[in-house]
């Protein structure tokens, strides 16, 4: 384990200098970075480290480690790769560009989720680019109107200062967080009427998120509200509770439930792994002799639970080796029958074992939330 964080710990630090490096380079050597964001850097890095460190000890795990492996070994697998390359465009379109699979969940949690996911990638893709000093905006000399955009201390497009296209820049936080506050109300709906919700939920991970979400937006708005309209009532204590709750939630990162963000990505791996078992050859229960799973994943399973320190070996019978290769209904057979045995046997009554692979009155299609994979996967 020592060595596991010490591995970790190595690739944070080692992420996290890169990153200082490149906000070095990238706004030639501090020429265009802003001192007075230099709290927000300082918090950037922190929060890299430790969602780096995070990240390499949860790949550590070895059914974490088993599936990453497994995953990119399955997407280049030959003559699997074109074909998973298409998928891949598919499910990142559809998984995390359209969110997809909270529509299955309702419409209202697919908004609030949708409106809170692209306000914060809109939010990120202007906020860190800034604070690095990756890009700045400067005003020609022969025209103090008009501004150009910096990107790495190289210029590119300017614009008036009154144009459309500069008003829709210079409030791009501003419609970021007009899009945030709305998902974050109707999350928050959700979170005070759903029963079920109510029920599992917590306030560090599910309220809080959405409070931070709330305090930044918020706070944002307020700054472009007193400088726009206020001549600049209070904006020094806006800005010090806006930077406040910005510090509080990038550190907070790798603390919180905002963790998944960053493991959701993995997801695809799995999926991809799911794909390719599908296709190979399937695992074989040792009892009724019905396919039931992929061997590839069987395989991986004994595996991971031999790494975790989990034996599930069978003795004694040269035709099942290991308890992961019966199915789930043999499983729940064979525990049935092993108590009716224990109870018949005290009671000198023989018991009659029924036929192999039992059939269930009630087949549990559809009753999941992962439609025709739980039907596959159905174990009562």
């Amino acid at each position: 384990m020592r060595a596991g964080v010490f591995q970790a710990g190595l690739r944070a630090l080692i992420v996290t200098t890169i990153l200082g490096l490149l906000i070095v380079v990238g706004s030639r050597n501090l020429q265009h970075f802003d001192a007075p964001l230099v709290a927000y850097t300082f918090a950037t890095l922190f929060a890299t480290f430790g969602i780096t460190y995070r990240y390499a000890v949860w790949l550590q795990r070895p059914p974490t480690a088993l599936f990453w492996r497994r995953g990119w070994q399955t997407f280049f697998k030959r003559n699997h790769r074109s074909g998973n390359m298409r998928l891949w465009l598919t499910r990142v379109g559809g998984q995390f560009a359209l969110n997809d699979f909270m529509l299955k969940r309702g419409i209202l949690r697919w908004l609030a989720h949708m409106l809170i996911m692209w306000g914060c990638v809109l939010a990120v893709a202007i906020t860190f680019p800034l604070v690095f000093g990756w890009i700045s905006f400067e005003s020609l000399p022969d025209r103090l109107d008009w501004y150009r955009i910096m990107v790495f201390g190289f210029p590119t497009i300017a614009m008036p200062h009154d144009s459309w296209f500069a008003f829709l820049v210079f409030h791009g936080l501003v419609w970021a967080s007009l899009m945030v506050i709305p998902g974050v109300m109707l999350a928050m709906r959700r979170r005070m009427r759903d029963e079920g919700a109510a029920a599992l939920q917590t306030f560090s991970e599910d309220f809080l998120p959405l409070i931070l979400l709330f305090a930044v937006s918020v706070s944002g708005l307020l700054l472009t509200v007193s400088y726009t309209w206020l001549e600049g009532y209070g904006y020094d204590f806006l800005a010090l509770a806006h930077a406040v709750t910005v510090i509080f939630t990038l550190m907070w990162l790798p603390f919180g439930k905002f963790f998944h963000i960053f493991q959701r990505p993995a997801q695809l791996g799995v999926e991809f792994y799911k794909d390719v078992a599908k296709r190979e050859a399937p695992a074989r229960c040792a009892r009724c002799d019905h396919p039931f799973a992929s061997e590839m994943h069987i395989n991986d399973l004994i595996q991971a639970e031999h790494e975790l320190g989990y034996r599930y070996e069978v003795e004694g019978n040269p035709a099942l080796a290991h308890y992961q290769q019966v199915c789930p209904p043999c499983r729940r057979t064979m525990f049935a029958l092993a108590q009716s045995q224990l109870q018949l046997s005290a009671s000198g009554i023989s018991a009659t074992l029924p036929l192999p692979m039992p059939v269930y009155a009630n087949p549990g299609f559809g009753e999941g939330p992962l439609g025709s994979e739980d039907a596959a996967n159905f174990h009562p």
